[in-house]
């Protein structure tokens, strides 16, 4: 007679590997405002940018087109406190910061890099769908 309750299987995850682990579907969960850091516009795009090395304020500010002093400013500091991104700010005269990733950002940044590289390669794609479906509307 087979086994009503069989033995859990030896890669299951103990209960305290599942309370370390976030789950983005769940009301209250820190790891959805962290989902929303890491992919929101700026957020993607800072990420990318800092793939690319150290940039200073003005650098990315420069390379990210659109984004306003204040934005970028909120989000580098959105990223430096969900770990991924490292400040380095050195006592000189007028202020110099630099900002880059942690390993931690790199490996996030290079999967937001993967989600945009996909979304450039198929962007034909995408708009002529927008078009069809625009079109169909009225």
């Amino acid at each position: 007679m087979p086994n009503a309750h069989p033995a859990p299987a030896e890669s299951a995850e103990t209960l305290s590997e599942r309370l370390m682990r976030g789950n983005v579907f769940a009301e209250l969960c820190p790891s959805r405002e962290v989902l929303q850091h890491v992919t929101s516009r700026w957020g993607v795009l800072v990420l990318v940018a800092l793939l690319g090395g150290t940039h200073r304020f003005s650098d990315l500010r420069r390379k990210i087109g659109g984004v306003s002093e204040k934005m970028l400013a909120q989000t580098l500091q959105w990223l430096e406190r969900d770990g991924f991104v490292l400040r380095v700010a050195y006592p000189v005269v007028p202020p110099h910061v630099e900002y880059s990733l942690t390993p931690l950002g790199q490996e996030v940044a290079q999967r937001v890099q993967a989600l945009a590289d996909w979304i450039e390669g198929n962007l034909a794609t995408i708009l002529q769908a927008r078009g069809t479906q625009t079109e169909a509307k009225h």
